[in-house]
């Protein structure tokens, strides 16, 4: 019997051997888990080429959850670990907050308040918000010298807006809101699925709409958005937000997220999504050639 021990010996240590190569090559995995539109999903196709080609982290994108508040509480569960998500999101009741419409103040109390409660991460913000912006033919603006809201002022009693019922029915921060914070109450309102304010605008259908900032349609029907110069809407930048946990595993993390910060604008963002919602690309691809263009991948 003793002379197998040695063979023996050599195939245990043989096969603990082979268990760590095996272990040391499994690579870790990020999941990002994104909303069901098209630029969270661009996002974290840039996050994911850009860990992949500087650590030996497997990045998983987690698609289509059904909004920023079921991204969130995937978050908190552990079932992903990166996100993008929105600083307006703060007045959802996550924690308590200052009422405030300006934007570094909302930005701090959201990194405050999701590192204190949640133990996440909030970075810089890529350079742009997708919120609500009251949106007219470019051609209309360009007539009547339209820049801001207030520039609506005085044409506004003969004007027709488009916009949701909801919006509409809002009293703190809908219509009636809107109508006393800037004094303009429009001529004729028209109730609509926000889904089709867009095409109801381009087509003559009414004069002004409320659109979002960052959508696609913004482009295609070659729409302009009214900067909101009196600060009504609360302030929605973009960010990359990650478990602590994670960047305490894993630091290096740190310099890779914030290599998108301030890159993005809003025009930027509305052509990154019009590239995949209207000429149906896909989405790594829009991804991986932005990433390509800015110098950030090789």
């Amino acid at each position: 019997m003793n002379r197998f021990r040695p063979i023996f010996v050599l195939l245990m240590l043989g096969a603990a051997f082979a268990a760590l190569l095996s272990g040391c090559g499994k690579k870790d995995t990020i999941i990002i888990g994104t909303q069901t539109f098209s630029e969270p999903k661009i996002l974290a196709q840039m996050h994911k080429l850009l860990i992949e080609s500087r650590t030996d982290l497997k990045v998983d994108v987690l698609p289509d959850l059904a909004s920023s508040t079921v991204v969130f509480q995937a978050m908190k569960n552990k079932d992903i670990q990166m996100a993008v998500l929105y600083t307006g999101m703060i007045f959802d009741n996550y924690f308590p907050v200052q009422p405030t419409k300006d934007r570094a103040s909302v930005l701090r109390q959201a990194r405050e308040g999701f590192d204190k409660y949640f133990g996440i991460h909030w970075f810089d913000p890529y350079g742009f918000e997708n919120t609500y912006a009251f949106t007219v033919r470019d051609e209309l603006a360009r007539q009547n010298h339209f820049e801001k809201i207030s520039d609506v002022g005085p044409k506004a009693a003969d004007m027709t807006l488009g916009v949701d019922t909801t919006w509409l029915e809002r009293q703190s921060d809908g219509y009636p809101a809107f109508r006393k914070h800037y004094g303009i109450t429009f001529g004729k309102t028209l109730p609509m699925e926000v889904a089709l304010v867009y095409k109801a605008v381009a087509s003559n259908n009414v004069d002004i709409v409320l659109a979002y900032s960052t959508d696609s349609r913004i482009k295609e029907y070659n729409l302009k958005s009214l900067q909101d110069d009196k600060q009504f809407f609360p302030p929605y930048d973009a960010a990359p937000v990650v478990r602590n946990d994670i960047l305490s595993k894993h630091p290096e993390l740190n310099e890779i997220i914030n290599m998108l910060a301030g890159k993005i604008d809003v025009k930027t963002m509305i052509e990154l999504n019009y590239e995949v919602d209207v000429n149906k690309r896909n989405e790594r691809k829009v991804a991986e050639e932005y990433l390509r263009k800015v110098g950030l991948l090789q």
